[in-house]
């Protein structure tokens, strides 16, 4: 009787610490349950071939509900500034582009910070029309996450680039 005792004491242990590091994956198979595996959603969600849209419903499944994106801009003059829009709005504004041309982006580089279950993520990427194309932007994204103890959500992202011919067109891009 003891044995069994013990032997189900066991099992039960086991499975609370298998259901607590149990992953979220959504039907598009992101794993949003680690911070690698977001970031890398984060990314492959804007990665499209040419004559292919990011997916809008993958993209939102990664953030909280209405979520806010924003970039910095430059007008003509030079001034800078920066533009905020839902995350809709920023998939109506730029998914045409990197269906016209393709689009791949990648991390190259990552600084993350974090208190509690807030994290932000300062992460470098290069982007090219094709994967073994040639570099067409650098830039740096801030990235806002929450970890609610089962996966991360994205509350929001700003970026900023070198690129002159930026995927979002040019009168959404200035002041």
């Amino acid at each position: 009787m003891k044995k069994l005792r013990s032997l189900l004491i066991a099992l039960a242990l086991v499975s609370v610490c298998y259901s607590a590091h149990a992953q979220v994956i959504t039907k598009y198979g992101d794993n949003l349950s680690t911070l690698d595996g977001i970031m890398k959603a984060y990314y492959d969600v804007v990665t499209v071939k040419k004559g292919e849209k990011p997916s809008f419903e993958r993209d939102s499944i990664l953030h909280v509900p209405n979520v806010n994106v924003g970039w910095a801009t430059k007008s003509k003059d030079g001034k800078t500034g920066v533009k905020y829009v839902p995350l809709k709005e920023y998939h109506r504004l730029s998914d045409d582009y990197l269906a016209a041309s393709g689009f791949d982006e990648r991390e190259i580089s990552r600084k993350v910070e974090k208190f509690g279950s807030i994290y932000h993520v300062w992460s470098t990427y290069e982007s090219r029309n094709i994967k073994s194309g040639p570099v067409i932007e650098r830039g740096i994204n801030s990235v806002e996450l929450f970890y609610d103890g089962t996966r991360f959500w994205i509350l929001g992202w700003f970026f900023d680039n070198e690129r002159k011919d930026n995927p979002i067109p040019a009168k959404y891009l200035t002041k």
